[in-house]
C-alpha cells in the first residue's frame, strides 16, 4: 500500500479561514526520477501518474487547485480570471473554496494572507521573477493594506546550494544597490545566491507586516524533496496551496 502524502503547514499569524499546505515528493505513484508524490504534468513523468496524484491530493483539499504555466515572468492574475493553461507566475483569491496552486522544484513558492483571512495568494519565484517584480505585484495586487499581510517563503534552494554567475547578480544589483549583499562571491569565480534573503528584502520592501522563512532547502533534502538543481533537471515538482474556508479552522 501507497504511503499517505507527508505535507508541510505554514506556522504563522493569520486567521482560522486561511487553509494552506506545501507538499512533499513522499507519498505519491510516479517512478523513477519522479518518485513518488509528483505533480508537475510538464516535467516527463507519465501522465496517468501525475493524474493519480492530483487526485489523491484533490481529497485533501475543498475544490481541484487551479494550476498555472508558470513561465519565470510578474502576471497575477484572480482566480475569476483563471482558464486552463493559463500563463501567469500568480493567483489570488477573495472567495472561499478557489485553491491557488504553485509548482516548484528549488524555486521559491511564496503565500500570501490577510491576517484577517479575507484574501490569499500564492506566487513563482525562480531569479527571473524576482528580478522581474513578482513579489512586488503580487502585493499590490491584493485588495489590503500590504502591511496586514503575512508572507511564508516554502522549500526552496538554499544559498549554500545555489551558484550562479555574475549576470544573475547584476540583474538585482542593478535595481537595487543593497541586493548585491544577497550573493556571496565563491573559489570559482561565480557567486551564491540567497533568493529567500533576497524575497524576504522584496517583500519587506513592498510593506508586507510579517516574513516568515520554512528554512526548508530542497537541494539538501533529496527524501523530502524535489530539486531541479541537484538533480540536474530530471525530477518532479511540489505543490505549495492556499485557499479560504469559509469558516474558521
Amino acid at each position: 500500500m501507497t504511503e499517505a502524502p507527508v505535507m508541510i503547514r505554514p506556522d504563522w499569524d493569520v486567521a482560522g479561514t486561511v487553509r494552506a499546505l506545501a507538499t512533499t515528493r513522499q507519498g505519491g505513484v510516479s517512478q523513477g526520477v519522479w518518485s513518488s508524490f509528483n505533480l508537475g504534468a510538464q516535467c516527463g513523468d507519465q501522465p496517468d501518474a501525475v493524474a493519480r496524484n492530483r487526485r489523491r491530493l484533490g481529497t485533501m483539499l475543498p475544490a481541484a487547485p487551479r494550476w498555472l504555466r508558470q513561465v519565470h515572468g510578474q502576471r497575477v492574475i484572480h482566480l475569476d480570471d483563471w482558464q486552463e493553461g493559463i500563463e501567469a507566475d500568480g493567483a489570488w483569491t477573495d472567495r472561499p473554496g478557489q485553491v491557488v496552486a504553485i509548482l516548484t522544484a528549488d524555486c521559491l513558492p511564496v503565500l500570501l494572507a490577510d491576517r484577517d483571512g479575507r484574501v490569499v495568494a500564492g506566487l513563482h519565484g525562480g531569479w527571473r521573477g524576482l528580478a522581474a517584480g513578482i513579489l512586488a505585484e503580487g502585493v499590490a495586487a491584493l485588495p489590503v493594506l500590504p502591511e496586514r499581510l503575512s508572507a511564508w517563503i516554502g522549500p526552496a534552494i538554499s544559498a549554500q546550494a545555489y551558484e550562479v554567475d555574475d549576470s544573475v547578480r547584476q540583474a538585482f544589483s542593478s535595481q537595487e544597490a543593497s541586493w548585491s549583499a544577497y550573493f556571496s562571491a565563491n573559489a570559482r569565480g561565480r557567486f551564491q545566491a540567497d533568493l529567500k534573503g533576497l524575497a524576504a528584502a522584496q517583500l519587506e520592501a513592498a510593506g508586507v507586516g510579517q516574513v516568515i522563512d520554512c528554512q526548508r532547502c530542497t537541494a539538501d533534502e533529496s527524501r523530502q524533496f524535489f530539486s531541479y538543481r541537484r538533480d540536474q533537471g530530471r525530477c518532479g515538482r511540489q505543490a505549495s496551496l492556499i485557499w479560504l474556508a469559509s469558516t474558521q479552522g
